[in-house]
């Protein structure tokens, strides 16, 4: 991930952008010798990465047990 100066960036904000847009590069970003942020693509999943997730972690039978019971405390309200 290259650095990049604060001054820089703000003065190439928009290249910066392009080059994460259409390239996907990643900046990490410079302040008094320290980095304070990064610019990057945002992530963006989808229902088959969530399923994914899912499909490694077993149901938990307590959980489950836990939802119903205050399922069954709420009260649905009647609107008109």
């Amino acid at each position: 991930m290259p650095d990049v100066t604060a001054t820089d960036a703000a003065r190439r904000f928009s290249d910066l952008l392009d080059a994460v847009e259409h390239s996907g590069e990643h900046f990490t970003v410079i302040r008094h010798g320290r980095a304070v942020a990064h610019i990057e693509p945002v992530r963006t999943g989808g229902g088959a990465d969530l399923k994914a997730v899912l499909k490694g972690h077993r149901p938990d039978k307590a959980w489950a047990r836990q939802l119903d019971e205050i399922r069954d405390l709420l009260e649905v309200e009647q609107r008109q």
